[in-house]
């Protein structure tokens, strides 16, 4: 059996989570794929895999061998796309993750184009908040907002993110404007659940100087657009990036305010697992995301005049 046979049926193995699912992935029986296995672990000298009745799992010899047997695989891949269209076109398929939020409303005009520009690409796209294990799932790259735990990846930042306060116009009319982040405490509050301590809200003032609120909680949600309907509805003021509440604020819908604080300030990065050698694929897409976004919040730009202060 030759080496790229074994490859493919224990990266299939991984990313499936069991010998039945690679087969059928790879089309081959599963008898076939279990030799493959069997084969590889051999030559190697190593156990790649943790084996149930149910279910297979990487040991810690196979979490290491997967990122380098994807990468030669992507490379012979590419390789064979590259040859065949005499290198003039990008083919295959690029796996992408992305925030569900933004990626609604900021990546998919820029996926829209990038396709149109590379027709024989395939994409496959993950929106979604949680934060996926790239390598094991098979991820070409992500798009994440936030802080990075995950040291494994290789990461480039794209631009800052920055949150404002905001609530419908009649709220503010209702309760006064604020001046102050401690005015908000005793004010009804539309809170992103997906945090730690929600009620507990750092800022930090026009000089640099740092505070905290504990906001009143009215509503918990782990999504950001329900959390904007609501506080369009009236129910409450949000804390929320710029990229959510752009569109509302520019409608009236929302009115920002305090938006001489900092709240949370984070930042949008593009990842990818590291490798030998890139691939075009994902090269290209990374460039497309940086003529997009780097250094450009442009959703910054049109919420800035729209504040109540």
């Amino acid at each position: 059996m030759d080496r790229f046979s074994e490859l493919d049926a224990f990266v299939q193995i991984a990313r499936s989570g069991s010998i039945s699912a690679a087969a059928e992935r790879l089309n081959v029986a599963k008898s076939a794929v279990s030799r493959r296995l069997a084969d590889l672990e051999a030559r190697l000298g190593v156990q790649l895999f943790n084996r149930t009745t149910r279910r297979v799992t990487l040991t810690e010899a196979g979490s290491n061998f997967l990122s380098r047997a994807s990468a030669l695989l992507d490379d012979l891949e590419e390789a064979e796309a590259e040859a065949s269209a005499g290198m003039t076109e990008l083919i295959g398929k690029l796996k992408i993750a992305a925030p569900l939020s933004f990626g609604l409303k900021h990546l998919q005009p820029v996926l829209s184009k990038f396709i149109d520009a590379h027709p024989g690409l395939d994409l496959e796209i993950d929106f979604s908040d949680r934060k996926v294990d790239l390598i094991e799932e098979g991820f070409d790259v992500a798009v994440r907002i936030g802080a990075l735990a995950d040291s494994s990846l290789i990461a480039r930042k794209l631009c800052p993110v920055r949150q404002v306060v905001a609530a419908a116009p009649a709220f503010w009319k209702e309760y006064g404007a604020p001046a102050h982040p401690r005015d908000l405490e005793k004010l009804p509050c539309i809170r992103y659940s997906n945090i730690a301590r929600p009620e507990i809200v750092p800022y930090w003032g026009p000089g640099g100087e740092a505070g905290s609120l504990t906001a009143t909680i009215k509503m918990l949600a782990n999504n950001g657009d329900f959390l904007t309907d609501m506080a369009i509805d009236g129910h409450g003021y949000l804390i929320e990036p710029t990229f959510f509440l752009v569109e509302p604020v520019e409608a009236g819908a929302l009115q920002p305010a305090l938006c001489n604080f900092a709240w949370a300030p984070a930042n949008l990065f593009v990842l990818y697992p590291p490798t030998r050698r890139l691939s075009q694929r994902v090269r290209v897409f990374i460039d497309a995301l940086v003529e997009r976004f780097h250094n450009n919040p442009y959703w910054d730009e049109r919420i800035n005049a729209r504040s109540i202060d």
